[in-house]
């Protein structure tokens, strides 16, 4: 099995395609004294976190945003000083609340609505699947 080099402008133009066409807005990929960021575009649409609503019994409407993806839940950047905010968080629509490594690929989590983060439901470093609930939040 031969490796694949990540220096390749084919490669790269490859993995951005394939990112544009499956609406992802851009990966991280951390090899050993190299590191690799495709970002499409600011514009380009981003693969949409899954969102599941539910209304408390106090009458408040709170959010889920689950993992659209399996991989290891970071809740902050692996590679940043500092740990992550205390909750609750206010945070934009858009804004990154936490990561996603599937083997040497970071992906972002995005917030889908601005709100307030209220709970993390999942540990760092916590192998996540699919649909696991990773925070939930109180949109505006």
């Amino acid at each position: 099995m031969t490796a694949v080099d990540f220096s390749d402008p084919a490669t790269i133009a490859f993995l951005a395609a394939a990112l544009e066409a499956a609406g992802v807005g851009g990966i991280e990929i951390d090899r050993p004294g190299r590191k690799l960021r495709i970002v499409v575009g600011r514009d380009a649409p981003v693969a949409a976190p899954l969102v599941q609503t539910m209304q408390e019994t106090s009458g408040a409407v709170s959010e889920k945003v689950a993992a659209s993806i399996m991989g290891v839940f970071h809740s902050h950047h692996p590679a940043a000083a500092t740990a992550p905010s205390a909750l609750p968080l206010e945070v934009a629509s858009g804004e990154i609340v936490g990561f996603l490594r599937i083997g040497s690929i970071l992906l972002p989590v995005n917030a889908t609505k601005t709100g307030v983060l209220t709970r993390r439901l999942a540990e760092d470093g916590s192998v996540v699947g699919y649909g696991d609930h990773l925070f939930e939040y109180e949109p505006h």
